[in-house]
């Protein structure tokens, strides 16, 4: 759990009548992103003391805001989970299959939501927070943040594959070619590989490209989160360093190599 000091050092919201915009109050109150946002606020789901909420207007902690009938209040404690996600775990609400999902697992007594996806066959590290404005930071794909994982794959590793996987690979169905990125072996049959993007799919789809099979994926660090000896399924709280430093990291908007 975070300090004393550091819940007041991250306090979200000071006891202020400064009014801000809605978009930024709901993603503060950890109900989803700005984008998020300003698309429930065009589809009239959002109501300020009963009236239809416009983009852009300002607002204060006094008023009753509302999200489909949700009151929304704004968080005063920043949360972050570092999670380590089992293969099978979907992270989605949908249930139509009856996937266990990623809130089922950690099952945490506030809200939270995931600050970027695995998907189902894959494992390891994944970020939950109330913030929806951090959120929207880290999965931004322009702030070019970095995110590890080990990989391994159905056939032997070689040079070629390495120089082409770092280079960048065409992508025919999503009809595009992944940024340049820092690719090592660490195996006959297994990789390191450090992204700075989060196409769908992006390192299977890479590998396929490329004659491969993935056989196994783990993401084992987001930034300067790294998911260490964490059991899989379980999570724990970041630190408060981690936390300062994620923060710092999200609010410039800049690429960090580690």
């Amino acid at each position: 759990m975070a300090s004393d000091r550091t819940k007041e050092d991250f306090r979200k919201i000071t006891d202020t009548a400064e009014p801000v915009r809605i978009n930024k109050y709901l993603a503060q109150a950890g109900i989803c992103s700005r984008r998020e946002a300003d698309r429930l606020i065009a589809e009239g789901k959002v109501l300020v003391d009963g009236a239809a909420a416009v983009a852009g207007q300002k607002v204060l902690p006094s008023q009753d805001i509302r999200v489909e009938g949700e009151q929304a209040v704004r968080s005063q404690e920043r949360i972050l989970l570092v999670v380590n996600k089992p293969r099978g775990v979907v992270c989605t609400t949908d249930k139509t299959w009856g996937d266990t999902t990623l809130e089922e697992l950690v099952d945490y007594p506030s809200r939270v939501f995931y600050a970027g996806r695995l998907d189902k066959d894959s494992e390891g590290l994944i970020l939950m927070t109330n913030d929806g404005e951090l959120q929207d930071k880290i999965m931004r794909a322009a702030n070019r943040h970095e995110k590890e994982y080990l990989v391994k794959v159905d056939r032997t590793v070689d040079d070629t594959f390495l120089k082409k996987m770092a280079k960048g690979v065409y992508l025919r169905e999503l009809d595009t070619v992944t940024r340049p990125c820092r690719v090592e072996k660490t195996g006959r049959r297994a990789f390191r590989i450090v992204l700075t993007q989060g196409l769908n799919r992006q390192i299977r789809r890479m590998c396929a490209a490329l004659g491969y099979q993935v056989q196994e994926l783990r993401r084992v660090r987001i930034m300067n989160i790294r998911l260490g000896g964490l059991p899989a399924g379980q999570y724990r709280e970041a630190t408060d360093e981690e936390l300062r430093e994620i923060c710092a990291l999200a609010e410039a908007g800049k690429p960090v190599r580690m």
